[in-house]
């Protein structure tokens, strides 16, 4: 049921493996082998090789070894004994044939020379260019025709079941190591607490550790470090053992025997059937069961992956729950979808439910809970995958994945609080006071869901959405680019708003919420677009109910209590959203009557279609149990001797480019150095990073001093975040709406570090400070503009040449020695003028960030801004880059026209809908502050 992506696995902490030989064993510092070791061998049938005299003793702990743990185990009596050619299999294998300890392979690129089978069994050393697979289970990587020779040196993947040999399927077990040799090996030696070092990282024979596959330990690869009774030792599992199904809970199943005594059995066990309430689900016979151990220290984990969500998201992320889990709690959503899975482990106690993908995801597996009604019913934790995902928002799960790592992931699925979520049924069924005319062929009677957990809406909003969905089916090919999407989106929404399609709503419905007809209250109000709310987010994370406050007639919202919140929009209420305004309150009721008289479009949790004339009741069905994201104290257990927290922290605030992130956000050392200081804070020892963000942004605010103005003087941009720089391994990204679940001390100690997409990176920036330097200046940002000695400043001429040639690094150069990035030329053409014709993104990006805001409406002798020009020329990234900037799109040239008409001259319709769209904004915020005022 699950399968892989291609990709790279981003768990972990090793990277390339060596191989375990068909017969190792472990040498003492002599050299010789124990007594006990021989027999243990004898009684295995073991051939003891000889050690070859080369092998430096006292250095590894194997060297050549054949465990029993390693070896498959003896199979079950009725067990299919079947050997046909081994498959490449990148999916768990369900059926009765399945093989014990069989490896999940996934395409990679993995840089190295040397494959896992080693040199004397490695059949492709001497080929180039011969593809490699990477099992995502333990990590190991091989040459792809080398996988058949992991037989003949008996390396297995770790196991992922136990064969029901026994009568007593309930006899204790437990789970042994599986030991896998690695030449490289991040972290420290858990016996002597000393890193891995090896002398060259790439390219090396030297094996340098042996680690389990399940616990991560990691132990240096000879014997004053690894001892020959932990091969045997059983395994913790290690820091997420409460989340992990063992293997011993899975048993294989023998398939019934056409025996008389199993046909006894079979009659008894069809009787109890027909006895019992179970469903024919659960009584037919499956090759795999669960027998679990019930502790009330466990919360057994189910992962399901929306492998569409997000991009390639969901496939990649897969791979790394495989890594930390048992692959057969792992289930890829697009093999037949969630239900074989909860109705195997249905019995297993406190069991919980990670759903990975958008809300449709998660409404598809709380439905399917509903239908197989279990009891209790498992809570469900949420990794958002792609965009939107408001319920996600909601239960502080974050509005999308970058790049956390998967082993806090889990940790925050374990310590989560488990909440109750309301659930909505929608019963819609045809008005027959609905005239003929009122008929429309394109409408439909059902809706597309009958359950909602987000919202359910009628009007504007459901009208752009059912348009795109529908322009897409039409012409699939068109819409795969995310770009196109929200231009589509953009330009459907400005011409729905121009055509008033839905003014005239509240003319063809009536409301009626607890018995209170509301229809009076929405003529009145003439909105575009009425939602009726179950969860505080709406629309990828605004707040259309807001905070009543000192409205009494209204309660706060809550996604618990029985109640839904009815709101109606205009169309400026419905642009004040994205700025944190709300719409209009109307009641909190819990159940509607509502009756439209002509066919309107309307979308349930994201799902548009147009409904005829009906008449649709919507009333609580039930609750779910969820996982709400908690708020941690540490990311480590309090120990008795910890340090309290203190009043105040002073912390240094520093940011990172994308450019420097991405390429080393592995290495944290080169990272930090990378970084770019930007100024000091001053917080409560017990803040978040919420309060935190208020600080850092009040930093671009307050004069500085000379001493630290050049490295902090590019603009910081709208879109930083915070990175977490407490990870063993790596740094990553903090999602914005989570910022209130960390405090300052769990993702910092001295120094807070965040990541700017907009900041220059280090590949742009070619002088960098040597470490002697007494100032370290950041070279994209400019130096005082007279200093004591300098040459005088450049002039107006060189700036203009270096941007008419394109050369950015020249340009650079040129403002730290005190060039004026607001000259004019002969023509008023100023430097973004002249950028904008070369067509230089990286030249354009500078000047946004160092020239004074009044460049960007500056207009040359014809009467163009630089927005004018990019827009003539049909600049789609140049033109956002300006409008975000603050460019007005309402100004025209001597021709009378404005970017947006320049734009549809030049024939480009989608830059053209992007700008009426912007446009149509920036009326809409003036008239806002107009009112205000």
């Amino acid at each position: 049921m699950s399968t892989l992506g291609a990709g790279h696995s981003t768990g972990g902490g090793c990277d390339e493996a060596a191989a375990l030989g068909p017969a190792e064993v472990l040498e003492t510092e002599e050299g010789e082998r124990p007594g006990a070791l021989r027999q243990m061998w004898r009684y295995r049938s073991w051939d003891v090789p000889q050690i070859p005299a080369e092998a430096p003793q006292s250095q590894k702990a194997i060297t050549k070894s054949g465990l029993q743990h390693l070896a498959p185990p003896p199979p079950a009596p009725g067990a299919p004994r079947s050997e046909p050619e081994r498959q490449i299999r990148s999916t768990v294998d369900w059926s009765e044939s399945a093989t014990y300890g069989e490896h999940i392979w996934f395409e990679t690129n993995v840089s190295g020379d040397f494959c896992y089978v080693g040199e004397q069994y490695c059949v492709a050393k001497m080929l180039k260019s011969v593809s490699r697979r990477k099992c995502a289970a333990c990590k190991i990587v091989v040459h792809t025709p080398c996988i058949e020779q992991l037989e003949k040196i008996n390396f297995r993947c770790k196991p992922s079941f136990r064969e029901s040999g026994s009568r007593n399927v309930r006899e204790p077990t437990f789970v042994r190591h599986h030991w896998v040799h690695r030449r490289r090996q991040d972290g420290k030696c858990r016996h002597c607490g000393k890193g891995f070092q090896q002398k060259f990282t790439f390219h090396s024979k030297e094996i340098v550790a042996i680690s389990c596959s399940w616990c991560k330990q990691a132990y240096h690869s000879k014997v004053s470090c690894f001892m020959l009774q932990q091969i045997e030792e059983p395994c913790s599992l290690g820091v997420h053992a409460a989340v992990v199904i063992p293997p011993t809970w899975i048993l294989r199943a023998r398939r019934p025997q056409n025996t008389l005594k199993a046909s006894k059995k079979k009659k008894r066990a069809s009787f109890k059937r027909k006895s019992s309430k179970k469903g024919p689900e659960e009584g037919r016979w499956r090759p795999f069961i669960i027998r679990p151990t019930p502790s009330p220290l466990m919360k057994p984990l189910l992962v399901f992956v929306n492998p569409k969500s997000g991009g390639n998201q969901g496939a990649k992320i897969i791979q790394s729950f495989l890594w930390y889990l048992n692959p057969r709690q792992v289930f890829d959503l697009s093999q037949g979808g969630p239900k074989e899975a909860l109705e195997m482990y249905r019995r297993v106690h406190n069991l919980r439910i990670l759903a990975c993908g958008g809300d449709g995801t998660v409404g598809w597996i709380l439905s399917t809970l509903d239908q197989l009604r279990l009891k209790p019913p498992p809570p469900v934790a949420i990794l958002p995958l792609g965009t939107g995902n408001d319920l996600a928002r909601t239960l502080n799960w974050g509005g999308g994945y970058t790049d956390e790592p998967v082993s806090k992931i889990l940790s925050h699925v374990e310590e989560g609080n488990v909440v109750q979520l309301d659930r909505w049924d929608l019963r819609a069924e045809p008005n027959p006071e609905a005239g003929p005319e009122e008929r429309d062929e394109g409408a439909t009677d059902r809706l597309p869901l009958d359950v909602f957990n987000n919202y359910f809406s009628l009007g504007f909003d459901a009208h752009v959405t059912l348009e795109f969905h529908e322009s897409r089916e039409a012409n699939p090919e068109k819409f795969n680019s995310r770009f196109r999407n929200k231009m589509f989106y953009a330009g459907t929404a400005f011409s729905d708003f121009l055509m008033g399609s839905s003014k005239d709503l509240a003319k063809h419905i009536r409301v009626v919420c607890d018995g209170t007809d509301l229809t009076p209250k929405i003529q009145d109000l003439k909105p575009q677009c009425i939602v009726f709310l179950n969860i505080p987010r709406y629309c990828a994370g605004t707040m259309p109910w807001g905070h009543p406050g000192e409205h009494h007639d209204f309660e706060p919202q809550r996604h618990d209590d029985g109640y839904l919140e009815v709101i109606g929009f205009t169309m400026t209420s419905l642009a004040a959203l994205q700025v944190g305004g709300h719409g209009e309150r109307l009641t909190q009721c819990r159940e509607v009557l509502l009756t439209t008289s002509k066919a309107i479009p309307v979308q349930v949790d994201g799902e548009p279609c147009k409904l005829a004339a009906s008449r649709i009741r919507i009333s609580l069905r039930n609750q779910a149990t969820m996982v709400q994201k908690a708020k941690r104290r540490s990311a480590t257990p309090l120990h008795s001797d910890q340090q309290p927290v203190p009043e105040q922290l002073r912390v240094q605030v520093s940011r990172v480019s994308m450019h420097d992130y991405e390429a080393l956000h592995y290495d944290k050392e080169q990272l930090k150095e990378a970084s770019v200081p930007l100024g000091t804070v001053v917080v409560p020892g017990d803040s978040d990073l919420e309060l935190c963000r208020a600080h850092i942004e009040r930093l671009r605010q307050e004069p500085e001093d000379a001493g630290a103005k050049s490295p902090t003087c590019q603009k910081l941009s709208p879109k930083w975040c915070f990175l977490d720089a407490t990870t063993a391994s790596r740094f990553y990204r903090i999602d914005r709406a989570q910022e209130h679940l960390n405090y300052v001390t769990e993702i910092a100690q001295d120094e807070i570090y965040i990541l700017d997409p907009e900041l220059l990176g280090a590949s742009a920036r070619p002088d960098l400070p040597t470490p002697s330097s007494p100032l370290p200046t950041s070279p994209c940002s400019p130096r005082p503009r007279s200093l004591p000695g300098d040459a005088a400043p450049p002039t107006g001429e060189e700036l203009i040449e270096a941007a008419k040639r394109n050369d950015f690094c020249k340009l650079q150069e040129l403002h730290r020695a005190g060039g004026d990035l607001v000259h004019r030329d002969e023509r008023s053409r100023t430097l973004l003028h002249h950028a904008v014709s070369t067509g230089s993104k990286e030249v354009v990006r500078y000047l946004l960030d160092h020239a004074p805001t009044e460049i960007l409406d500056a207009v040359e002798e014809n009467g163009e801004t630089c927005l004018h020009q990019a827009a003539a020329l049909g600049q789609r990234t140049i033109c956002h880059y300006i409008v975000e900037a603050g460019a007005s799109l309402m100004k025209t040239d001597q021709q009378g026209d404005t970017p947006r008409q320049r734009a549809e001259k030049a024939q480009d319709t989608e830059l053209a809908a992007y700008l009426e769209n912007r446009q149509h904004y920036q009326m809409i915020q003036r008239e806002d502050q107009e009112t205000a005022v």
